[in-house]
């Protein structure tokens, strides 16, 4: 595998509680639309979806937050098996996650975590 084929890129906010940082991103930014909401974690994006950001206070499986959500799609095996190829730090195992989608995070060189991911819908 020479490199991922990204098919979206996502910033992950921690924020300390969502339904008080929602005003904020809905109101003042314009991201009115809330594509869902776990409780932990809500996606709002711009009513046009030509922007998108994740709030979340505390990953539900994960033992740290992500600062981005990558979707890889369908390849998301391939992603994995790369990943360890090139020796790089596993966060979190590649997991089927119970609302529905495939991910696993990996650390980058630079320290940051990504949540790498396929969306059933991908």
């Amino acid at each position: 595998m020479d490199h991922l084929t990204v098919t979206g890129i996502t910033a992950d906010l921690a924020v300390p509680d969502i339904a008080a940082a929602r005003g904020f991103y809905t109101g003042y930014l314009g991201l009115s639309v809330e594509e869902f909401n776990l409780g932990w974690v809500a996606r709002y994006r711009s009513p046009d979806g030509r922007a998108e950001i994740q709030l979340l206070t505390r990953d539900a499986t994960a033992p740290r937050n992500p600062v981005v959500s990558v979707k890889v799609g369908a390849a998301i095996d391939e992603a994995y098996d790369e990943a360890r190829r090139l020796g790089l730090e596993i966060v979190h195992p590649l997991t089927e996650e119970p609302w529905g989608l495939r991910r696993f995070f990996v650390r980058a060189p630079d320290g940051n975590i990504l949540n790498i991911v396929s969306h059933p819908d991908d």
